[in-house]
């Protein structure tokens, strides 16, 4: 990918073993925290809890893009998504996001967002 044309990066990450799995006010407290330390302009947030199974599922919309929580507290998981482009800095909601869910176990992956390559279909 060619990084000369990055638009911003997007993390993929999977916490395991996290706390707060079905606490709408502590994951939406976490989203707008993550936002504010990664310098990001928070627009809006939506937390939902699902009656089913307390899995809870929310979004900050941020003016660079957004950071997104799912969980699955029957499984002890929780699926995060966080994309930035700009000067905010995703890596800094990352690292506030585990010291704040504090999971036993993370998984990341990084995604560089770009134009696609005009030379490809």
């Amino acid at each position: 990918m060619n990084t000369d044309q990055s638009l911003g990066q997007h993390l993929i990450i999977d916490f395991a073993g996290a706390r707060y799995l079905t606490d709408v006010e502590k994951i939406e407290f976490a989203l707008k925290s993550a936002a504010q330390v990664a310098g990001a302009v928070l627009l809006d947030t939506k937390v939902h809890r699902f009656p089913h199974s307390d899995g809870v599922t929310g979004i900050a919309v941020l003016a660079e893009s957004h950071i997104s929580v799912h969980t699955w507290p029957e499984h002890n998981y929780i699926a995060l998504d966080i994309f930035m482009c700009g000067e905010s800095n995703p890596n800094r909601a990352l690292e506030w996001l585990k010291d704040y869910f504090q999971p036993t176990s993370t998984k990341t992956q990084l995604l560089e967002r770009s134009l696609p390559d005009n030379k490809q279909g």
